[in-house]
This record gives structure tokens, sequence and C-alpha cells, in this order.
């Protein structure tokens, strides 16, 4: 009845079989054309769904190639416990790739992001290690005794790291949009996950390489120990 002129005088009857949600929506969607502001286009723009398929793969292989530069700077500056740390930070990207699949995690670009950041959260936890070993070496202590101290004396600063980081993630999903949250999510898993390989899997396969002669070399963990000092850690 009213498909050709509208509804005029301000008011209709629209009689069927409805629920009362059906007609609520009817009457909503009828009232949204009844605004006395004229609408104007401002702007048109197309984005195809190639387009935000290839900023995902980018953002992939970015993430990919950032990996891997990390775990050659690790080997070449570290080497023995980069090594180990390599070993760590693949077992942590499993870990955390498991860890999105069993939330259901979507990946977004900003997912992406949070997930190549938290890699650097990883590094950095063994980085803190690795120097404080390196710090106990220099001082004259014995190679298990400086590995030892290094977890130990590294894990407050990994630990307050961590946290406020966790912290502020927290916030950005408490208070943040959808894009933000999965940015938050993301990291803060991540977070977490690279915490547990640094402090358990790092430590692991540090003091299994440390029991086996080939590799209790001090001058493998530290490539810059003075000839003096190498003789007394060994």
């Amino acid at each position: 009845e009213f498909a050709a002129t509208g509804i005029t005088g301000g008011s209709a009857v629209i009689t069927g079989r409805f629920t009362a949600q059906q007609a609520n929506d009817l009457g909503v969607q009828l009232r949204g054309g009844a605004l006395p502001v004229p609408v104007e286009i401002a702007e048109i723009r197309t984005v195809g769904a190639t387009l935000g398929k290839d900023s995902i793969t980018s953002s992939i292989y970015a993430g990919i190639g950032g990996l891997t530069l990390v775990l050659i700077f690790m080997v070449v500056y570290y080497r023995l416990p980069g090594l180990i740390a390599d070993v760590a930070l693949l077992i942590y990207a499993l870990l955390t790739w498991a860890s999105f699949a069993l939330l259901g995690v979507t990946l977004t670009l900003p997912g992406i992001a949070g997930f190549i950041l938290s890699i650097g959260m990883a590094v950095d936890a063994n980085v803190l290690i690795f120097e404080r070993t390196r710090e106990e070496l220099q001082a004259g202590k014995s190679l298990y005794r400086s590995v030892e101290s290094g977890f130990y004396r590294a894990f407050s600063s990994i630990l307050d790291g961590n946290v406020t980081t966790v912290i502020a993630c927290a916030a950005l999903f408490w208070l943040g949009a959808g894009l933000v949250k999965g940015f938050a999510l993301t990291l803060a898993l991540g977070v977490m996950v690279s915490m547990f390989t640094a402090v358990t899997c790092s430590r692991t396969l540090m003091f299994l390489a440390i029991t086996i002669p080939a590799l209790k070399k001090p001058e493998l963990f530290s490539p810059n120990l003075p000839t003096s000092n190498k003789a007394e850690v060994a």
C-alpha cells in the first residue's frame, strides 16, 4: 500500500504475523528513513579482498624475517647460549601458536603485530640471562655457578618487565576497541609464554649443555673472557 507513495501523514498501521521483536525491528527501519537531515556522500572507498590478504601475508613474512634475523644475531653474538636461546625461541613460537589455536584467537594485523612484538620480549629475557652469566664468568666464578647465578639474578628483572607489559595489555584489552583488544591479547599471551620458555626451556638446555664435556668450555659462553679467567672457571 505504501510502497509507491511512501508513508504520508506521519503514521501508518502494518498488520501481519510478526513477533514483538520483528515488529520493533521493522519500526526502527522505517523510522530510520524519516530523518529530516539530508544525506551527502563525502567519500567512497573500495577495498578488495586481495588487499587484506596481501597485507596479512606481508605481515607474516615480516614476522618470519624478523625471527630469522634474531636467531642469527643470537648465535653470532652469544655463541652456544645464543644457539640454546634459538631452540627455546622456536619452542616459544610453537607454544604461542598452539595457545592461539586453543583459545580461538583470530590473527588480524594488530594481532600479528602483537605476536611479533612478543618475540622481542622473549629474546630480551634470554639476553638478560646471558649477560648476567657473562658477568659472573668474568668475575672468576665456575661455569656452573655462573649459569646458576645468571638465571637467579636475571629473574627479578624478567619478572618486572613481563608483569608491567601484561598490566599494560590488560588495560588495552579492557579499554580498547576490537582491533586493540586483538593486539593486547596476542601480546599478553606471547609475553607469558616467553617467560615460561626463558625460565624453563633455556635453563634446562643450559644446564644440560654444561654437563657435556665437549661443550663445557668457558669461551663458548663468553667469547671475550680473559685467559686467566678461563683457567679458573674451566
